[in-house]
């Protein structure tokens, strides 16, 4: 017995001594972010006031990660010292932080592998994330079905963690996404195929085998990739052996998985909840703190579980305010919804803030409006000033009347100003040998920032920009120095407007001759193109945010209201959440925008109908595929409260109105009506309104299209007088005759239908 025994407790301690390890690659190995990330690593950079990293450990302590190795190239005595001030580096915390100083000439995600191999680092299954990482998804879970498949496939060598989202999905990048090849069983990866926004690919190429060898594949398109891996002690090695992995994703799995000789595989996990995404770009920078802000990453939260162990008080509206009491807000001054405010900043009078975040040490001077942008630490924004959709670096000092447009990056320490004009996508920094702090331990990171930022000021002759009498500061080109302009390469220039703050790159999508598609995808770029009409901000010399249409920044807070509702929507929709679960958000979102009911309802109504695929020759497949996305959301029309059927059938007509669904709108509303949604009462009160004639409006195609709905409402209303009729009839004549006109009448009355919807997409054509 005691020899079993014994076993038993080296098992045991053997259980105890494994520890959960994560490796955090600090590095971006890109320059998206230049000149903010020039002198600073982009782990650094903060979000919603907190260091990126800071989020990444967040995420990574979520799921009971023991040990971490943080693997730095550029800036690591920055890096080394923000982890000895992390509050996860304190006695206690549960978590050992190990940074670690790779060699010189790693200069890609596959070479800090090789390092991490030959160092060692790792002795088990181990997660791999980047440095930009903000999540709340339980990675520890991911862990255990990983070493569960490992048990009975030691093959199994990666757990790729991915989620679920619709086509539009603000967080979802269109400039680096991938089609899957998976499994749909096991979820086994059988295929990658790496997809960028320009140029343009419509075509999936799945080999022939695969298909042939699994004749239950999935094809995905659809997920965001959250970048955490659950990796076996072996991937380091693989890289090892391979160099001409590069890339964790278009080289290393794609070439795993084409590979005839490695025999290995790799597997996806679809998580169904939670939020996981990177910022890897100015573009996600603004679409997570937007998700940050709108408590998408709860409990990471600003008012609940801060990683810079920062206070804000949670207001109406999704407003945080800093909470040690140091905010200074003027009585004049206002702050929309979805707004963060740091500790020790000044609003001064008359001063508007929307949909921003605003740092610590801020003053933000009298007249100055801040508009879906993002002040770091220690800023002056002086009187009269204007920033629309712009990242602004530590310590900047803008002065008085200057404006400063969409997409603009202006690095640490800049002078702008007074009176000056930043235009579109202008990038700032500093100019070389003002105030400059040198590190013997960053000699090298030094060089290299001084080599671009060398060739930048060179630029400067070419330049006439005014900038400002007072200022420090030198414009980078457009097109950044040594750029790579092959277009295979997902750093080429057009490709990276995909990933620029502010810009739609409308006219780059699916401009290729070979493209099938510009509906659906020009509707993906809608958000950015309709912000750019709705919002045409002010001169400097302005102190009021006026819109084209005279509304005032209710506007602006209404219209990102009625997108977060869309958002909300497409993420019950792909994720399977319950009419009750999705009502509740809502009603929370709502109480937190402060909107009506009709508001809500408006936007719920449409994000249902533009669920509802358009089947290619209609008829009774069309029928069903209403029938079965209004029998499953329609409910959530009433659940969200004040129920009112004959609003709900007006919204249904104003969105068909204006949207490729008008077609589809008598079929929609009989089935709304077969599902209790709406009663004849509410069809025929609806149908009497002068609105819903078109009466009063101005004359053109949406209100010709109002009027055909009407029109469609018209010829039920009359099946249900001849329904009536029909009752009546068989109720003094009795008997089975009745019943028997009745059926015939209902299938002429079907009949009648088809010919109507016919007559309404002839008309809708000559439109």
């Amino acid at each position: 017995m005691a020899p079993k025994f014994n076993a038993g407790k080296e098992n045991l301690l053997a259980d105890e001594a494994e520890v959960l390890q994560a490796v955090i690659l600090a590095d971006s190995f890109n320059k998206r972010f230049r000149p903010l990330t020039t002198r600073k690593p982009r782990c650094l950079l903060p979000i919603c006031n907190a260091p990126l990293l800071d989020w990444t450990f967040e995420s990574l302590a979520l799921a009971g990660v023991q040990e971490i190795f943080v693997i730095c190239r550029s800036h690591p005595e920055q890096i080394k010292a923000k982890i000895a001030e992390s509050r996860w580096s304190k006695t206690g915390s549960g978590i050992k932080i190990v940074p670690i100083l790779t060699a010189k000439e790693t200069f890609s995600p596959g070479d800090a592998m090789r390092d991490i191999y030959t160092r060692g680092l790792v002795t088990g299954d181990f997660v791999l994330v980047m440095g930009d990482l903000v999540s709340n998804i339980r990675i520890d879970e991911v862990v255990k079905v990983h070493k569960e498949r490992r048990k009975t496939n030691k093959d199994a060598i990666m757990t790729m963690v991915v989620k679920e989202s619709g086509a539009n999905h603000r967080t979802r990048s269109r400039a680096d996404s991938a089609v899957f090849g998976l499994d749909s069983e096991t979820f086994e990866c059988l295929h990658y195929e790496p997809v960028m926004g320009y140029p343009p690919s419509t075509v999936a190429s799945i080999p022939r085998e695969i298909l042939s060898a699994h004749p239950d594949i999935e094809i995905r398109n659809d997920f965001i990739d959250c970048a955490i891996d659950i990796c076996s002690v072996e991937v380091p090695s693989l890289f090892q052996d391979n160099f001409d992995y590069l890339d964790i994703r278009r080289d290393f799995v794609h070439g795993v998985l084409t590979s005839d000789l490695l025999m290995k595989n790799i597997y996806c996990y679809v998580a169904k909840e939670g939020y996981a995404a990177r910022v890897q770009d100015t573009k996600s920078y603004e679409s997570i703190s937007k998700d940050i802000l709108s408590r998408w990453t709860f409990p990471l939260v600003p008012d609940n579980n801060h990683p810079a162990g920062h206070l804000y008080e949670h207001r109406r509206g999704n407003k945080y305010i800093d909470k040690d009491g140091t905010v200074i807000l003027a009585r004049t001054s206002t702050v929309g919804s979805k707004c963060l405010i740091g500790s020790s900043t000044k609003v001064s009078d008359n001063a508007q803030i929307i949909s921003s975040v605003v740092g610590q040490n801020c003053i933000i001077g009298e007249g100055a409006i801040i508009n879906n942008s993002y002040i770091f630490n220690g800023t002056t924004v002086g009187p009269g000033c204007v920033i629309e959709r712009s990242i602004i670096g530590f310590d900047v000092n803008i002065k008085e009347n200057t404006r400063i447009d969409k997409g603009s990056l202006v690095g640490d320490g800049v002078i702008i100003g007074p009176n000056a004009h930043l235009e579109a996508f202008g990038r700032l920094s500093k100019k070389r040998g003002i105030d400059t702090v040198d590190d013997e331990d960053e000699d090298e990171e030094d060089d290299y920032a001084d080599s671009e930022e060398e060739e930048v000021e060179a630029a400067q002759g070419t330049i006439t920009v005014n900038l400002g009498s007072g200022s420090n500061a030198m414009l980078w080109p457009q097109s950044a120095p040594d750029e790579d302009e092959n277009d295979e390469n997902v750093e080429n220039a057009k490709n990276q407007r995909f990933m620029r703050l502010g810009d739609s790159a409308s006219d780059l999508a699916f401009s290729d001759a070979g493209s099938e598609s510009s509906d659906e995808e020009s509707e993906s770029s809608d958000d950015d193109s309709d912000f750019d009409k709705r919002l045409e901000l002010p001169t400097s010399s302005s102190t009021s945010l006026d819109l084209p249409d005279g509304s005032s920044t209710d506007g602006i807070a209404e219209s990102e209201f009625r997108n977060e509702v869309r958002l909300s929507l497409e993420r019950a929709f792909t994720e399977g959440h319950s009419v009750d679960n999705a009502a509740v958000e809502l009603k929370t979102l709502r109480m937190a925008s402060n909107v009506s009911l009709s508001r809500v309802r408006e936007a719920v109504v449409s994000a249902i109908v533009e669920r509802i695929q358009i089947i290619d020759g209609g008829g009774i497949p069309q029928r069903q595929e209403i029938a079965h996305v209004i029998s499953r959301w329609g409910p959530l029309i009433n659940k969200i409260g004040g129920v009112d059927p004959v609003e709900t059938i007006a919204a249904l007509q104003t969105h068909c109105a204006s949207s490729k669904r008008l077609l589809l709108f008598g079929q929609i509303l009989a089935a709304l009506y077969q599902d209790d949604v709406v009663e004849e009462s509410d069809i025929r009160k609806w149908h009497q309104s002068l609105l819903s004639q078109g009466l009063g409006l101005s004359p053109g195609v949406r209100t010709d299209n109002i009027r055909k709905c009407w029109e469609i409402g018209s010829r039920m209303i009359q099946q249900f007088d001849e329904r009536d009729s029909s009752e009546d009839d068989s109720e003094e004549d009795g008997g089975d005759a009745g019943n028997n006109t009745d059926g015939n009448e209902q299938d002429e009355n079907e009949g009648e239908d088809e010919d109507d919807s016919e007559d309404v997409e002839d008309s809708s054509g000559e439109d």
